[in-house]
Order: C-alpha cells, then sequence, then structure tokens
C-alpha cells in the first residue's frame, strides 16, 4: 500500500510541447528545474492530451473522461457541474484543494471542485468562442492568425506576462499560508494545487532577458514545411482557419517566433522554479507529489503547421513528469499514456489504494504499475478533435508502435511513430497494413457513433451562439470569476493586537 494523504502540486504550462524541452531530448532549452524533477522523477516518454485544443484538454485532465463524454467540444463549450473531476474526488478524501491560473472553464461554474481559487481566467467563461461548422469558409476574426509568428520578439510586457506573474505570486503566497495554518493549527488538511500558467503559449513575445539567453543562429528551423498541396484535408483546413498560406511568414519570422517561445519555457522553468522554492522554504516539500505537464503541444512550424488543433505529434503529445523521490524510483516510461489516466491516479496517491468503486465512469486507467516500474502497465491513448478547423469529428488511437487518425469526411492516417517519429509515410493505404487498419476501424465504430456525435455537436455549437447573442443584448451577465479578497482580514487591522498579528505572520515562528 502507498504512503496516502501526500500534498499533491500540480504544475501546469499551456501549449508546451515536450519536444522543445531539455528533459525530452531537445539540445538547447534551458530548463534547470524542470530538469531537476525529470531526473529525480518518473518520466513519460509518449503521453498524450485527449484533445489538442485548451479547453476541451483541461477538462478531460480534470474529469477523466473524454470530450464527447462531457460535451467538451471546443473552447466555448460549457463544462457541466455534475461532472465529477480529480478535485471532487480529493475533497472527498478530506483534501484542500487550490487553483491558481488559466483552467478556461465556460459557464456559471467556476469552481469544480476546488475549494478555493485564486486569480481569475485568462480567458472569458462565455459562448463568444463557438465555432461554426455550418459555415467553415468564414474564418472566425477572433481566432489564431499568423500575427502571433508574424510579430514575434522580445517586449517589455504582454497580458500573459501579467496573468502568469500572479499565478506565481498568489501560489507562492497560498504556501505560506498553508505552512502558517498548520503552525497554528488551524488546518492540516493535506492539499492538492493546481497552478496553472498561460506561456508558452502564444503570441510569441517574451522579455529581453528570456529573448537573450537563445541567439539567431542556434535556433532549429522546422524539419518539413509542407506546401499547401502536400497537407493532408484537415491540416489544409486548419491552415485556412489559421490563414497560415494567406499571410506567410518568412524565414526570419519563423526564427523568432522558435526563439521567443524558447524563451517563453526559459520563462515557464522560472515560475516553476519559484513555486518550488516556496514550497521548500515552507517546509512542505518532503510531504509533496509534484506532477508536470501541458495541456497539448505546439506545431512550431512543423508541416508548415502552427499552434495545436492537430494529431500529429507536435498538437498532441505533453510532457508527463511525476517527482515523488520518496515513493518512486527515477525512470522513464516509453509506453503510451494519457491526460485521462491523471483522475485515477491522483485519486490512487491520495488514497492509498483505489477506491472499491467509481460513483461515475472512467475513459483512463491509473498509472501507478507505470510508476512503480512494474509489469502490467496499459500502453494506450485516446483522443478527439471536435472544434475549429475540423468540418466533423477526428478520432485518434495510439497503441504500441501505431497511431491511428480517422474522421468521416477525410483519409485514414496510420503511422509507426517508433519507426518514423516525424509521421512523414501514411501507412493507411498500404496492402502490408491493411489489419492494422482493419482493426483500427472495428474499435472506432465500436467506441463511437461518429454520425451521431457529429451531429450533438452542431447542435451545441447552434444552441451556444443563439445563447451568446441573446445575452450580449441589453444587461450582460459575465460568468469570469471574480477571486474573493476581504480587505478587513489582510495585513495589519486593529481586530488583533499587534503582537499577536505579527506571530501569526511570521514564519517559522518565533521561540519564546
Amino acid at each position: 500500500m502507498l504512503d496516502s494523504k501526500k500534498n499533491i502540486l500540480i504544475l501546469m504550462a499551456d501549449q508546451m510541447t515536450p519536444f522543445a524541452l531539455s528533459a525530452y531530448g531537445h539540445p538547447l532549452t534551458r530548463t534547470p528545474n524542470l530538469d531537476r524533477l525529470a531526473k529525480q522523477g518518473v518520466v513519460f516518454d509518449s503521453a498524450y492530451c485527449a484533445s489538442p485544443l485548451c479547453a476541451p484538454s483541461r477538462f478531460s485532465f480534470l474529469s477523466g473522461k473524454l470530450p464527447s463524454a462531457i460535451g467538451a467540444y471546443d473552447n466555448a463549450a460549457e463544462f457541466p457541474s455534475q461532472t465529477l473531476t480529480f478535485s471532487h474526488y480529493l475533497r472527498a478524501e478530506g483534501y484542500r484543494t487550490i487553483l491558481s491560473g488559466k483552467m478556461h472553464f465556460c459557464g456559471a461554474d467556476q469552481l469544480h471542485g476546488f475549494e478555493d481559487r485564486l486569480t481569475t481566467d485568462i480567458y472569458p467563461a462565455d459562448f463568444g468562442w463557438t465555432p461554426n461548422w455550418d459555415d467553415f469558409e468564414a474564418r472566425p476574426t477572433w481566432y489564431h492568425n499568423m500575427s502571433s509568428v508574424i510579430d514575434a520578439g522580445p517586449c517589455v510586457r504582454t497580458n500573459q506576462l501579467d496573468f502568469d506573474d500572479e499565478v506565481t505570486f498568489t501560489t507562492r503566497q497560498k504556501l505560506f499560508d498553508i505552512a502558517r495554518e498548520r503552525h497554528a493549527g488551524k488546518d492540516a488538511r493535506p492539499f492538492c494545487m493546481v497552478a496553472s500558467l498561460t506561456h508558452p503559449h502564444d503570441p510569441y513575445a517574451i522579455p529581453q532577458k528570456y529573448w537573450d539567453m537563445y541567439q539567431d543562429e542556434e535556433i532549429d528551423m522546422p524539419t518539413h514545411r509542407d506546401s499547401f498541396d502536400e497537407a493532408d484535408p484537415h491540416s489544409k483546413r486548419l491552415r485556412h482557419v489559421c490563414e497560415t498560406d494567406r499571410t506567410p511568414p518568412t524565414g526570419q519570422q519563423i526564427r523568432n517566433a522558435r526563439r521567443a517561445y524558447y524563451g517563453a519555457i526559459s520563462y515557464v522553468d522560472d515560475q516553476f522554479g519559484a513555486i518550488l522554492e516556496a514550497l521548500e522554504e515552507a517546509g512542505l516539500a518532503n510531504d509533496t507529489i509534484i506532477v508536470v505537464t501541458s495541456d497539448h503541444g505546439e506545431m512550431l512550424g512543423e508541416r508548415g503547421l502552427w499552434y495545436k488543433m492537430t494529431f500529429f505529434e507536435g498538437g498532441c503529445r505533453v510532457p508527463l513528469i511525476v517527482h515523488a523521490p520518496q515513493q518512486f524510483d527515477a525512470h522513464r516510461v516509453s509506453a503510451s499514456v494519457s491526460h485521462l489516466d491523471l483522475l485515477p491516479t491522483l485519486v490512487e496517491l491520495a488514497r492509498g489504494e483505489p477506491p472499491a468503486a467509481w460513483p461515475d465512469s472512467l475513459d483512463g486507467h491509473s498509472l501507478m504499475p507505470h510508476l512503480l516500474g512494474e509489469r502490467g502497465g496499459h500502453d494506450e491513448a485516446i483522443g478527439e478533435y471536435l472544434a475549429e478547423g475540423a468540418i466533423a469529428p477526428i478520432v485518434m488511437l495510439r497503441r504500441g508502435r501505431f497511431k491511428f487518425i480517422h474522421t468521416p469526411v477525410d483519409p485514414d492516417q496510420l503511422y509507426d511513430v517508433q519507426a518514423d517519429p516525424l509521421e512523414r509515410a501514411n501507412l493507411a493505404f498500404n496492402a502490408e497494413y491493411a489489419a492494422q487498419v482493419e482493426a483500427f476501424r472495428k474499435e472506432i465504430a465500436a467506441r463511437w457513433n461518429l454520425a451521431e456525435l457529429h451531429q450533438e455537436v452542431l447542435q451545441s455549437q447552434r444552441r451556444r451562439r443563439f445563447h451568446f447573442a441573446a445575452t450580449t443584448q441589453g444587461t450582460v451577465a459575465s460568468w469570469d470569476w471574480q477571486p474573493l479578497v476581504d480587505a478587513s482580514q489582510r495585513y495589519m487591522r486593529n481586530h488583533i493586537d499587534l503582537d499577536t498579528l505579527e506571530a501569526m505572520a511570521r514564519f517559522p515562528a518565533v521561540a519564546h
């Protein structure tokens, strides 16, 4: 049985591909804090998000369910309040659950099991970003275009820097508050805290300090920049949605974007380092399991694609590191796993064993055999994409050597990811692999009713577009989270004697 009731700290980045991290073999990026966690922890070399887009990925990460099971179709999909998240499960086990930073909750429920939420979100909570599969040719003006690449370079401030600096500050402050409260005997519960940054998500703009950590001549360029005609149908649609070929970046602009992205990764590492420093200074490090991941990847110009929204490796692979050296020996896991697996894993870590029965079905599997280095761990990742750039559901199965991508409106794609990590050879129409293709197609038919799912997505989009149009007439009521701060209880106030107040705030406490 595991040592249960350990604190859990989840450090989450946004759009951070493992292929740009030193811990995953990149020769250039400077990430000493992530490197240390990886050296001492369990590194998953083949981890995937359940959907290569912010909100659907995060909702699946929280719930252990595929997007279609919870209506998490796109970045303006409501996350239903009745959906159980790992925060609900851990609160039931006696944990304090805390969120600082981005989670992209849409709808009136802005907590989803978190007892405390320290910041607002960087993205809106309404339905304004709903895609429109009924009129695909009309690209949404609010969506990604190539300005992030064309305008890439150093900056002094951005709204993302403002946001992530706040996330780091509030996370550190909460760790110190927890330590002081424990010392005062106020709240001894273990905690599960999520610190979720928005970097290195585009736009690719980063302060001079981080820009100067890398030089132009060092920056690796995309291995393959496919022409529009060479691209598969979904990639062509993504290039339309993002205006990739209408406003193509120059070679120098591509280099600038990648350089700024690497700088943003080093910025993320510094923020994580500051949080880990506070964890150590608060005396909590030895009793805390640390999980590092990102919501999805980043294509960075490979194949002529940017951002995410694709099941090519750059878009859907994520870093996943579990650091608990007191419980798990450092090692690497080659089997494919998924964000869907984190909920059952976190619950088992909290309890010391899995529950006798789950109150709801899950699409993931516990990572415990992998963490313990035992035989019998699964080797499977499943994904769905139902948002911008699609015109019908796209599903992905990754098992063993192979990745299979299927949508009713496009030719199938089959890749031997081990032999062909850049996914240049589509084997779906190679007679030698006909049996694998047939087996994957049968599994998809058994797992999904794609025609029915297609209609559900269309109906949801139509409802939400009408909802947004109606509720933005007249007085607009916002769902955006407003952090609750009671100024009467902060710093020095007259309802507490000075010596008492100073003693409560000082950490470590002075011995008398």
